[in-house]
This record gives structure tokens, sequence and C-alpha cells, in this order.
């Protein structure tokens, strides 16, 4: 069910985005064939079976409502993806195998240029990048800090983790990252199980595209450990 209502709202976003692109190209195309004394023209698309709007000049570009289970979800997005990006760190001086150096660097790179969009979509409408109260999260006496957010990683894991090297690397690197995927998967239900939340077009198809990029790489995980993919 979930995924079937992920499917309609992206398709209603793209189609959305699709008009305003046309419409913006439509406007540009007729300004310069009329010439510099054109007045600009800023329509507003209606949605699928709707008419457009002619809208004032004057007119500006307003960011949607956001909840604040937007913002705590970015938020904790952060954090969370702060700890792959950790993990993923660790690959190239404790193993040799090739194909989870690849998979470490993907997981590594995107989740870090995942982090540097929250930040900017979080800044861009007034909000930290950080949640309050969780900055020393990494510190002794604090790890209740890391098990609040879904999946994570404890201290004792990540020291182990940190400890191991070559086979055991691997196994604990691969069981880590999919326990760590299953807790994004269940932050990005939890966002939209909020009632006005996920609204945001911006975050909507962020958060989907976590969704679908994740559980594709448990699947790729579970059968590099061996294990049938659910």
């Amino acid at each position: 069910m979930m995924k079937s209502r992920y499917s309609i709202r992206r398709s209603f976003y793209r189609s959305f985005a699709t008009a305003l692109l046309f419409a913006a190209l439509s406007i540009s195309i007729f300004a310069q064939q009329k010439g510099n004394d054109v007045k600009p023209v800023i329509v507003q698309p209606g949605a699928p079976g709707q008419p457009s709007k002619i809208l004032p000049a004057n007119t500006t570009a307003v960011l949607p409502p956001i909840s604040q289970k937007d913002v705590e979800f970015m938020q904790g997005m952060i954090m969370h993806h702060a700890q792959a990006v950790e993990m993923s760190a660790l690959i190239d001086s404790r193993t040799e195998n090739k194909e989870l150096r690849s998979l470490g660097a993907r997981i590594g790179h995107t989740q870090a240029e995942e982090i540097a969009f929250m930040k900017r979509w979080l800044e861009s409408r007034g909000q930290t990048t950080s949640m309050t109260g969780m900055s020393n999260m990494n510190m002794p006496g604090h790890d209740h800090h890391m098990t609040m957010m879904p999946g994570m990683l404890t201290a004792k894991q990540m020291e182990a983790l940190r400890n191991s090297k070559d086979g055991e690397f691997d196994r604990l690197f691969l069981e880590g990252m999919i326990q760590h995927h299953i807790g994004a998967l269940v932050m990005v239900r939890e966002l939209f199980d909020t009632s006005g939340a996920g609204q945001d077009a911006e975050l909507f198809s962020f958060a989907t595209d976590v969704d679908s990029g994740q559980r594709a790489e448990i699947r790729i995980m579970q059968t590099m450990l061996g294990k049938d993919p659910k």
C-alpha cells in the first residue's frame, strides 16, 4: 500500500514539475519573439484537469509550509547518514574485498551528497541542521542517543567494527549496514505516516529516493552475506 501511495504522489509532482517547466519555456520563447518591451507573465499551472492562472508580475516564490515532522526527519537523517559515512570510511584500511570496497565507496559518496542537500534544505527554511540535545551522541555516557535513531549502530557495535579486519570486518559491516538501512526505511515510513508531513515536493522526492535506494542496497548486501533477499 505504501509503495502505491508513493507512486501516485510522485507521478503528481513530476507532472506538476513538467507543467512548470513547459510554462517557463513558453514564456521565455514568447518574450524573445516580441522583444524587450514585453512585460513578464507569471503562470501558475493548475492541478491535473484544472486551468492555469495568470499571477501578478510582482509575485514572488513562497516555499510550501512544512511540518515539525519534516524538520525532525531531515535533522535525524543527517545524523543517520553521518554514521553510514563513518562506517564506509573504515573500509579501505580494513579489507581487500573489492566488491565491499566498491559498495562502501558508493554508499559513502551518496550519503555525503545527501547530507549536503538536507543541510541546504533546512537552512533555506531557517532551521538548524542538528537535533537539539543530540550533539554529544559520540561521547561516553551518551550511547542512549545513538539508539534513539532507528537502526543506528551502538557505540559497542562501532567499536567492534573498528577493531575488526578482513572477513570479520566484511561480515560486521554488511550486517551493520543492513541494520542501518532498515532503520532509514522506518524513518521514511514514520514521516509519511504522520498527518501533514512529507508534503514538500523536494522532501517527498528525497524521502522516496532514500526508500527505494536503500531497499536495493539491502538486497545487494543480503546477497553478499549469502542470505536470500527479502
